[in-house]
Order: C-alpha cells, then structure tokens, then sequence
C-alpha cells in the first residue's frame, strides 16, 4: 500500500511515518519503480503498535525497545514488565507534581478578589517566587501547599481596601 493508505490504516499521519521511517523505528520502506513509498501489513501493524504506544505516553526511544521486544518471540517478559513499570512510576511522578502546581494555583486563585481593582495576589505570588501568601510548587517539591504570612505588598493591598 501507499503512504496514503498505510497512514490512513493505522491512525499515524504521513508525516510522522515519514519521521518514524528516519529515525529506524519502522524499517526503510520499500519502493516502487517510479520512486514511490510502499507499506506492508506488518509495516501498519508496527505503526499501529508505535501510535497506541504514544497514546500511553511512551517516549520513542522506550517504543524502540518495545518494538524490539515484541518482534522477538524469545523476549523475557520481564523486560516488556520492566519497560512499563519505568513508565508508570514517571507518569506518577509527573501527576503528582502536576497536582502540587494545581494546588499552588488554586491558592493564589482564592487569594484574589477577582473584581475591578487592580491589586491582584496571582501575579504578586507569581512576582515574588513564592515568598508571599500561598508558595507555589517549586521543583525542590513541597507535598502540599503550605501557607505564609502575607506579603507587604499584599497586607497594603488588604489595608487599602479596609
């Protein structure tokens, strides 16, 4: 089949079969006499397999090996198991530091009136790194969000509105 066919059987654009062919993840393709790209089924199945791999957000050098893996039927299992299991611990790893950002913004959020005033703790927190009311996620990592006490800038704020 052609690269149109090829993309279209297995939900991965030709574009990126183009790219996924360069960097030896799907073999060269083979070639008809006028030059065009021709696809096997097993070239689809592999695309397929690449796709629903990057729908788990596996990275493509862990694809590779999965492939690599799954090609060979005198793979140990445990291998596959220790690929995924990696994985699993990194998109872990990103949830929880995606949860402590929400959880830092959410604090800023209920720090700001949110009206016609200018004054606004979001960009203040944000400004100052952390070091007024509610501190943001740093890399460094905080578990939960936790609570000092206001800034200048914020008590004047608060003040002015007294």
């Amino acid at each position: 089949m052609n690269i149109g066919q090829a993309s279209k059987a297995s939900g991965v654009s030709a574009k990126m079969l183009r790219y996924y062919e360069s960097i030896g993840i799907l073999p060269a393709a083979g070639r008809t006499e006028a030059g065009y790209r021709t696809y096997s089924e097993q070239d689809v199945r592999t695309l397929r397999f690449v796709r629903r791999a990057r729908d788990l957000g596996l990275p493509l050098e862990r694809i590779k090996q999965l492939i690599g893996l799954w090609q060979d039927e005198g793979r140990a299992s445990a291998d596959v198991k220790r690929i995924a299991t990696e994985h699993t611990a990194e998109l872990r790893a990103k949830i929880a530091e995606m949860t402590r950002m929400c959880e830092a913004l959410e604090g800023m959020v209920e720090a700001c009136h949110g009206d016609h005033r200018p004054e606004c703790p979001i960009l203040d927190e944000i400004a100052e790194g952390g070091q007024g009311h509610a501190a943001p996620y740093h890399a460094a990592g905080q578990s939960k969000m936790r609570r000092q006490a206001p800034s200048t800038r914020t008590l004047r704020t608060i003040q002015g509105l007294m």
